[in-house]
């Protein structure tokens, strides 16, 4: 296939050419003429970017509480209609589960449905003191970073010591430790007192996980990652003194990323008082308006390493199952809306240009966990993972239109610049003009390495 008379956008700037595609990857970028019985696709007035890296996605999620009703099919296609060719979910160890047992689950429910690529975190939760070599066969599978949680008791929760325990175990591999920070105790204290006051619909949420619990959470575990010599990337940050503690960390020379996500850069805390508080309930919730400028003016300086949506489907049955903020499960569909909602709110309204949404959501997240450059890049010998998105069309979101089976979505009839015309996974079509060409199993696993150079490059520092 050769791709003529786009705009290519990486992470590096934008280019007037061409790009040919032969059999899955990228063979040549330039000036480039039809071969004999090679397929020629316009893309005029289009820009032609590498294909999304989500970093942070939860498809057919498995709490051990709550389950989501998607599946791998269902959620890769959503990111496939939002131009994000490879997902980077979670295998999650159940207590008493091994390591190896929790991926090999996570990679027999992907196999036969997944239709973009897909790369895995872990999700340790059971590793007690002298079993840290299990991490190493992880990193020899291809295990892309581990995940650790400050808060979610009992299921998830990781104290301080075992939390600087195996950020030194995953530090001397070079590898990525992911880390969800709420101070657990300042939630419980504020979700009793408001239970113990009878103040428990869902309009409440947000006053039981306050934002110090976020602060406070990131700056110990930046100073127990200092300690352990180890990267540490901090998830969907939602307050603007998140990202400063994390900015400031990277100036003193720590290997330290942030990740903010769509919902925390375009809703505010105005959401709970409206008709429908079950749409966004989620960790950590939403803050005043003025956060969301915050974050906005601290991703324009560069300060926050990688965009991901933090994607999950849960059904609007089950959002309002109860009616209550402590039974709710927490958690918002964003795959497909990712690409527009950044170049609408984003890139044509001049807080970020091409250039940095495909550093933030492209050439980042393959950098920090691995991936690079098969992924996340436009360069030959890459994956010819492709989105051709057409700037022009307007158009509502609106739950019917979208691809997630959740019943919802969180920006209903927000009108949004621009779609994906086509998007290719390795090479093959898997949407076309509107229209799903994928197929079920098309989608790989992607091993991840521990990458080289990630500090420098994916920090801006």
């Amino acid at each position: 296939m050769l791709i003529r008379n786009g705009t290519l956008v990486t992470a590096e700037g934008m280019l007037r050419a061409d790009l040919r595609v032969e059999g899955e990857r990228i063979a040549a970028v330039g000036d480039l003429l039809p071969q004999p019985g090679e397929t020629v696709l316009d893309a005029g007035g289009c820009f032609v970017l590498p294909g999304l890296v989500d970093p942070h996605v939860h498809i057919a999620l498995d709490t051990g509480i709550y389950r989501t009703d998607d599946d791998w099919f269902i959620g890769t296609r959503a990111a496939a209609f939002g131009g994000v060719t490879t997902v980077i979910d979670f295998a999650t160890q159940f207590r008493g589960q091994s390591l190896e047992e929790a991926l090999e689950a996570r990679l027999e429910e992907a196999r036969e449905k997944a239709v973009v690529d897909y790369a895995l975190h872990m999700m340790v939760t059971d590793l007690p003191p002298g079993r840290e070599g299990a991490l190493h066969r992880l990193v020899e599978r291809g295990v892309a970073g581990i995940k650790l949680y400050t808060t979610y008791r009992p299921n998830y929760y990781a104290d301080d010591a075992t939390v600087l325990r195996l950020m030194r175990a995953a530090g001397a591999f070079g590898w990525m430790t992911m880390v969800h920070c709420e101070n657990d105790a300042l939630v419980t204290e504020a979700t009793e007192r408001l239970k113990a006051e009878g103040r428990t619909s869902l309009r409440e949420h947000g006053r039981s996980r306050p934002p110090l619990a976020e602060v406070e959470a990131v700056h110990r575990v930046l100073f127990l990652a200092a300690e352990a010599g180890a990267p540490v990337y901090i998830v969907h940050c939602s307050t603007a003194r998140a990202v400063d503690l994390v900015h400031e960390a990277a100036l003193r020379g720590q290997p330290a990323f942030a990740e903010t996500c769509p919902q925390y850069l375009l809703l505010d805390e105005t959401a709970y008082a409206g008709p429908h508080p079950e749409w966004y309930i989620l960790q950590p919730p939403l803050w005043p308006a003025a956060e969301r400028a915050g974050l906005w003016e601290r991703l324009s300086r560069g300060w926050i390493a990688a965009v991901g949506t933090d994607h999950c489907d849960y059904s609007l049955s089950q959002k309002t199952a109860t009616g209550m903020f402590p039974t709710t499960p927490g958690g918002l569909p964003g795959l497909e809306t990712m690409l527009p909602l950044l170049y609408t709110f984003g890139v044509v309204e001049g807080r970020i240009r091409w250039p940095d949404l495909v550093r933030l959501c492209a050439t980042n997240p393959a950098r920090l966990f691995g991936l690079y450059p098969r992924k996340g890049t436009l360069q030959p010998g890459a994956d010819a993972d492709l989105v051709i998105y057409d700037p022009e069309p307007e158009w509502v979101l609106t739950a019917a239109r979208l691809h997630h089976i959740a019943g919802y979505t969180p920006y209903e009839g927000w009108t949004v610049r621009g779609r994906a015309r086509f998007v290719l996974v390795r090479g093959q079509v898997v949407v076309e003009e509107g229209e799903f060409r994928g197929v079920p199993g098309w989608g790989r696993f992607q091993a991840a390495r521990p990458a080289e150079g990630w500090a420098r490059d994916a920090s801006g520092q």
